[in-house]
């Protein structure tokens, strides 16, 4: 697993950590599991900086950790490694039996995830202790794309000691690129890198950081409106661009001149099954993100399916439009044409986009109660996604608030071209980013007071999209789009796109189809325009496995909540089948054993 994504996990406050620890009483099962647990965060805390500075933990004795950036190199690997063995080791010696209900799901959680994290070793390439991304450099992996993001984003600057620290992270930035280069490198030896496409995009996002003055780069200019905002001389700037001009700049060139080198011997193939041991590697891709066991060839004609059944919902909805000319993805393409549905792909139009976005937030959040007792306290904002990497970022992300409540969440939208975000599928990406999609079932968790704080943060791609893409459904349950059958479209778009996106991931690593069959079959089938449509596929290339735990989330979210139904009746309570948020993600397999111990169906 990536180090910046920090085993998938966050965390607590200190002082959480140590009430945690005041109630322990020795002999206690509980109690030594939870210091246990608690120990294990701090361990990995230390090692990753930029989660500290996200959390709002890089304060008191962890301020040092404000000025620096995780080890990004063959050795920092090998040491993140090493400590998922020896946590693993040490969970090991719990007794489950001895414990609750509610530490027994801790320790399951944990001991599925240092699993995971340890299991990836045996492929000796990549980054597989986590999400599985074979490739080190690429559009979407790298501290080249990362770090200035980070910068302008999460890193503030309220006194002297936080732009020193700043400083001092612009320092650090070469060596990270440095030991990623290293390790591009040495997977390259084994023939190991990106495919052209993929390496194009990259080669135009070094570009974007690389070739502009000093003082235009994100890494300083945004540098110097925290400077002012905080009332600080501004000299501190001209040091930036002197670190800019003289390591980061040259340790950038070397990344491309290896991206180069490498894209001359790159072929076109989409698929890791060209990888050592690649077809092992896809399988083990897929069960990481779905924490479900399912084969390419079940992905597959589970996704035909489901592109069946949601493409005949659509076509019902589309010819009561009188749009009846064509199949569902030709309706859906001069849908996303008509002038009524496109904002202007000019600065102003991208203003008045975002504006929607929040109007329909607000719209969200004032109606939560409906559907839950528990709603998160910290705010949630859209932005932009910055314009250095939105050539190679997803179509939206969301980045949680810190515990601290200094910073809110944000829900990214990547606006490059307005043409790829039509009016009729905005409130449906708005509920799936935000509220009651990742914003809530993340917050929820963070949050609490009664999980560790190892899980407080934790990311399992199957249980977090999954529960994203069933808060899509849920908002149409609850209305969202009464009267508005084009926004109901826009919905079913999104669960439509999904389901294809089963068809293509699996389509490229499984069935070796190009990139180019891939695209046009995503196009044919959803109506998505062509840019954004080739982006995802971009994405699923050096992501394998990662788009599958959409849908293959949400029908687990779904069936789960079908068999609930089914068994309580007119008892069945929506608030509380919802509650299971509180325990934190998991795994789905975990997640079903946990409602179906908590609803009476084990």
């Amino acid at each position: 697993m990536h180090r910046r994504q920090f085993l998938a996990t966050g965390g607590a406050t200190a002082i959480a950590a140590a009430g945690s620890r005041a109630f322990a009483q020795p002999g206690d099962a509980d109690a030594r599991l939870r210091a246990m647990l608690d120990g294990f965060f701090y361990e990995r805390l230390e090692d990753a900086p930029e989660s500290a500075t996200r959390l709002g933990l890089d304060t008191g004795p962890r301020a040092p950790l404000r000025g620096k950036l995780s080890d990004t190199s063959a050795a920092g690997a090998a040491r993140d490694l090493a400590r998922s063995k020896a946590q693993a080791k040490q969970l090991a010696s719990i007794d489950r039996d001895k414990l609750s209900a509610a530490s027994r799901l801790d320790h399951d959680v944990v001991a599925y995830q240092l699993d995971r994290a340890v299991g990836g070793e045996r492929f000796g390439y990549g980054e597989t202790a986590g999400r599985y991304a074979p490739y080190i450099l690429s559009q979407l992996t790298g501290s080249y794309r990362e770090v200035p993001d980070f910068l302008d984003s999460q890193h503030r600057v309220k006194d002297a000691a936080d732009a020193d620290a700043y400083l001092s992270r612009l320092e650090a930035f070469p060596a990270a690129m440095d030991g990623e280069l290293d390790r591009q490198k040495a997977d390259a030896a084994k023939g190991v890198f990106a495919p052209d496409y993929i390496l194009d995009t990259t080669m135009k996002m070094q570009a974007a950081l690389r070739d502009q003055p000093p003082a235009q780069t994100v890494l300083v200019a945004s540098f110097v409106k925290k400077l002012a905002a905080a009332g600080l001389p501004p000299e501190r700037a001209a040091q930036a661009g002197k670190i800019v001009v003289e390591k980061i700049f040259p340790a950038v060139d070397r990344q491309r001149t290896l991206v180069q080198q490498l894209r001359a011997r790159a072929v076109h193939d989409a698929g890791c099954w060209r990888l050592p041991d690649g077809e092992a590697f896809y399988a083990a891709a897929a069960e990481a993100a779905t924490t479900t066991k399912l084969t390419g060839e079940e992905i597959h004609q589970l996704g035909l399916d489901q592109v069946a059944d949601i493409s005949a919902r659509i076509d019902t909805i589309l010819k009561g439009e009188g749009m009846s000319r064509g199949t569902v993805g030709d309706r859906l393409v001069e849908l996303n044409k008509r002038p009524d549905q496109l904002y202007p792909n000019t600065d102003p139009g991208r203003e008045a986009l975002l504006a929607q976005l929040n109007s329909q937030i607000i719209a969200m959040q004032n109606r939560l109660g409906e559907a839950f007792h528990t709603v998160p306290r910290a705010p949630v904002e859209v932005r932009r996604v910055p314009v250095t990497i939105q050539a190679g970022a997803p179509g939206g992300y969301y980045q949680n608030a810190s515990l601290d409540g200094s910073r809110p969440a944000i829900y990214f939208i990547n606006l490059r071209d307005t043409f790829d975000r039509p009016k009729f599928g905005l409130a449906t990406l708005t509920h799936h980013e935000a509220v009651p999609g990742h914003h809530l079932q993340v917050s929820v968790a963070l949050e609490s007071d009664s999980i560790p704080m190892i899980r407080r943060r934790g990311f399992y791609s199957g249980y977090s999209e999954g529960w994203a893409l069933y808060s899509e459904q849920l908002a149409d349950e609850m209305g969202m789009y009464e009267g508005d059958p084009l926004g109901r479209v826009g919905y079913l778009q999104s669960l439509l796109f999904r389901a294809t996106r089963l068809v293509v991931d699996s389509g490229m690593h499984a069935r070796r189809w190009s990139r180019e069959k891939a695209t046009d079959y995503l196009i044919a089938t959803t109506g998505i325009a062509r840019g954004r449509s080739q982006g995802e596929i971009d994405r699923y290339t050096v992501w394998p496995g990662q788009a599958c735990s959409y849908k293959i989330g949400h029908t687990v979210w779904n069936d789960l909540r079908a068999q609930v139904k089914r068994t309580q009746g007119a008892a069945f309570d929506l608030k509380q089948f919802h509650e299971v948020l509180t325990l934190g993600a998991m795994p789905l397999d975990i997640l079903k054993q946990t409602v179906r111990q908590r609803t009476g169906l084990a």
